[in-house]
């Protein structure tokens, strides 16, 4: 599982309640089951898409605050080649949240939402970026990229990021098509977690994901022409900051679709764990001395 990109976490939200709305099976009609209260980590992601047709103006009488209206602009380049998304802006957010049932929402933590929301998907994007680095050029080049495991190839990509600043030798960059929302369906992975959970609970932490999105992902591939990849993103929170700020982890990659995504998966955990079980940094610092 890789933590989000950005070591500083961002701002505190309102709560720090579990994760992903539950549906409760079907009650007896004398024994109706309350609906549980919404969490804010549920109220989350109400964009999945990031619109614009959502509306940009206060238009709800109780809200107490103005929201600013700006949009922030991310840095994931969308598929039609109209630049890049855009983030909600907190009225929009808090507009989104009360078309959805989401009326208990202080309009004052909207802010701090966006700025969580916002966080979230760079950090997804980053990860996604590294994939396609590894295996955008094919599997031949994804396994030279994952045979050393993951330290080799942080540095095998701090030297292609030097190269890349030269002129002609910038590589074709993925673009996100479209994305959905999936929080209550949890990815074969996260059952499995939470299976190992019950089975082995002092060696598997009980800490389902919060979210789940897919993604969809142009690659440009080898010959030139254009592939949809689909991403699986499993989002988790993690124990907070000793100063209370929340900790997210993003567990990211290919969703199993074909052999393909299948050899991606295998190659880059594979290669990281036979690297390092077989002592492939303790040959490498040896060779070093030798030379």
């Amino acid at each position: 599982m890789h933590k989000g990109p950005n070591a500083s976490p961002p701002p505190p939200p309102p709560s720090a309640e579990s994760a992903c709305p539950y549906n409760p099976p079907d009650a007896a009609p004398d024994k109706p089951t309350p609906a549980p209260a919404p969490s804010y980590i549920s109220k989350l992601n109400p964009l999945n898409y990031m619109p614009s047709a959502i509306s940009n103006t206060r238009e709800n009488t109780e809200q107490t605050v103005n929201l600013p209206l700006d949009r922030e602009t991310s840095t994931i380049p969308r598929g039609d080649g109209s630049g890049t998304w855009e983030y909600p802006s907190p009225q929009q957010m808090y507009n989104a949240l009360l078309r959805k049932g989401y009326t208990d929402t202080p309009a004052e933590h909207v802010e701090s939402m966006v700025a969580v929301h916002n966080f979230l998907n760079e950090g997804a994007w980053e990860e996604i970026k590294e994939w396609e680095r590894r295996f955008g050029g094919g599997l031949g080049r994804g396994w030279d990229m994952c045979k050393k495991g993951e330290e080799a190839a942080a540095r095998q990509a701090a030297l292609e990021a030097l190269r890349s600043r030269r002129p002609g030798e910038d590589e074709p960059e993925p673009k996100l098509l479209r994305f959905m929302g999936r929080p209550n369906e949890p990815t074969p992975k996260a059952r499995m977690l939470g299976f190992m959970a019950w089975l082995y609970p002092s060696q598997f932490p009980d800490n389902p994901p919060f979210d789940r999105h897919d993604w969809f992902v142009q690659r440009q591939a080898g010959n030139g022409q254009p592939k949809e990849v689909r991403y699986v993103i499993d989002y988790y929170s993690g124990p907070p900051e000793p100063t209370g700020e929340p900790v997210f982890y993003l567990d990211v990659r290919p969703a199993v679709d074909g052999p393909t995504a299948a050899c991606e998966r295998m190659m880059r955990w594979g290669g990281d764990v036979w690297f390092r079980a077989s002592g492939g940094s303790v040959r490498e610092e040896l060779a070093k001395r030798r030379s």
